[in-house]
């Protein structure tokens, strides 16, 4: 299943610290991925070209983090059909807000998936999602990890309770 199947793409490399935690998830659930980074208004042509090449890369799903601005996620989107999942990042006097308005307010036709700022963890999660539909083996992985954090949090209860206030 490690072939490469979900594109991780960044403003910058600020951002790395915080797309990083797509990585991580993708590695658990073993699903392959590559990471790049490329501004929307920096390296626009970059930008374009790594949306359109996407589908012949085998990239099914695709995360793109931006802060500011955030355009990277819409310009992405605009150049594939490829589900785009955007991830705004907290940067800048707003905090992340401009980049949560940014990402999320895009015009009918050409949609991006969005989570919460600095939400990386859930994109990937929306990502294994996503595959799930074509591939049972990642559906299989996210039942195991919903059922494994469920029994977590029912321990975590029952030792609470069993604590004398």
């Amino acid at each position: 299943m490690n072939k490469t199947k979900v594109g991780i793409i960044m403003g910058s490399d600020s951002d790395l610290t915080v797309m990083e935690k797509a990585a991580e998830v993708l590695k658990e659930m073993g699903i392959g991925y590559e990471m790049d980074i490329s501004s929307a208004h920096r390296l626009p042509e970059k930008t374009a070209e790594y949306a359109k090449g996407a589908r012949g890369r085998g990239i099914e799903v695709i995360i793109a983090g931006a802060g500011m601005a955030a355009h990277l996620a819409g310009v992405i989107a605009s150049h594939t059909t490829i589900p785009v999942i955007g991830v705004p990042l907290k940067s800048g006097a707003l905090n992340g807000v401009d980049a949560l308005y940014s990402t999320v307010q895009m015009p009918a036709g050409i949609p991006v998936a969005t989570v919460a700022i600095d939400g990386a963890k859930n994109a990937a999660y929306l990502a294994c999602s996503i595959l799930s539909i074509k591939y049972p083996e990642i559906a299989g992985k996210l039942e195991a990890y919903r059922e494994k954090t469920r029994q977590e949090l029912v321990k975590k209860s029952g030792e609470l309770k069993r604590q004398k206030v």
